[in-house]
């Protein structure tokens, strides 16, 4: 495998599982448009390779957030030794669990029909339409909510909202912020809910994948410089793409992602149908 292609694999996977625009579909959608066939024509070396991308990502996102996630982890063992719950980072840590729980059922049923029939590019073209059109829709939406009022509905609709997400090109990142948009929540709030709504749904699937690859053979000789390549660029760009996230919702509407995934999703029906 080139190490070009990992560094190029690794940093659309870094920006894309962050900023709402579908790292799935992405993954997919590059090596077919540049006609990449070293994973594609390999699936257990592109089960492999996706667990590294996924694993840098999320220490990407965890270097971000080390400060808050050391005090949610503190706050969820108090609730444990105490057995209640009594402040807001107590609760918040509990409810971002409860968040990955319709993801990671979601994904453990139905994951041999998302591999084998939900990765087709013209529904990934489709989907990047639709759900960019919902996410402008829902950031039109009032704000008044901020990240504190998080709570057991909001956790249970946002998680429903994060499973949708197992069908490459709705984003993970994307329909979660329409959601906590829809809920009344400001951009940046939605945001930060998103991403550390992210980390127990990417952590889980990438340990369960990691498990998978570890009763096979594991990384193939020769592609241990692609592979670590492929990590440090996906953990490199996904603590970027947080940190622009964040900054950029401040003062501007999810517009441009909007513009974006609406014409990647035209080109890539077009290319479809010519091929």
């Amino acid at each position: 495998m080139p190490i070009l292609h990992a560094i190029v694999l690794g940093i659309t996977q870094g920006l894309s599982e962050f900023l709402p625009v579908s790292s799935s579909g992405h993954l997919i959608l590059v090596p077919w448009l540049f006609k990449w066939t070293e994973l594609t024509r390999h699936p257990d070396l592109n089960k492999t390779f996706d667990v590294a991308l996924h694993i840098g990502t999320f220490v990407g996102a965890i270097a971000y957030f080390r400060l808050e996630l050391l005090r949610l982890l503190a706050a969820a063992l108090r609730t444990v030794r105490r057995r209640r719950i009594e402040t807001p980072d107590e609760r918040l840590a509990w409810l971002l669990l409860l968040s990955a729980v319709p993801g990671a059922l979601t994904g453990a049923a139905l994951e041999s029909v998302i591999e084998e029939h939900l990765g087709k590019p013209w529904l990934i073209g489709i989907m990047l339409i639709v759900f960019g059109l919902v996410l402008g829709a829902s950031d039109r939406l009032a704000e008044r909510r901020e990240m504190g009022e998080f709570g057991l509905r909001d956790a249970v609709l946002m998680g429903v909202a994060q499973a949708a997400a197992l069908q490459p090109g709705v984003s993970r990142s994307g329909v979660t912020i329409s959601a906590g948009r829809a809920l009344g929540y400001t951009r940046d709030a939605a945001a930060r809910i998103s991403f550390l709504m992210s980390l127990p749904i990417i952590g889980g699937a990438g340990l369960y994948k990691a498990l998978d690859v570890a009763g096979g053979s594991g990384i193939p000789a020769g592609f241990g410089p692609a592979f670590a390549w492929g990590f440090v660029a996906s953990a490199v760009t996904g603590f970027a793409a947080v940190w622009l996230l964040l900054r950029y919702v401040r003062t501007h509407s999810f517009a441009p992602f909007v513009a974006y995934r609406v014409a990647v999703g035209v080109v890539v029906l077009v290319i479809a149908a010519l091929r």
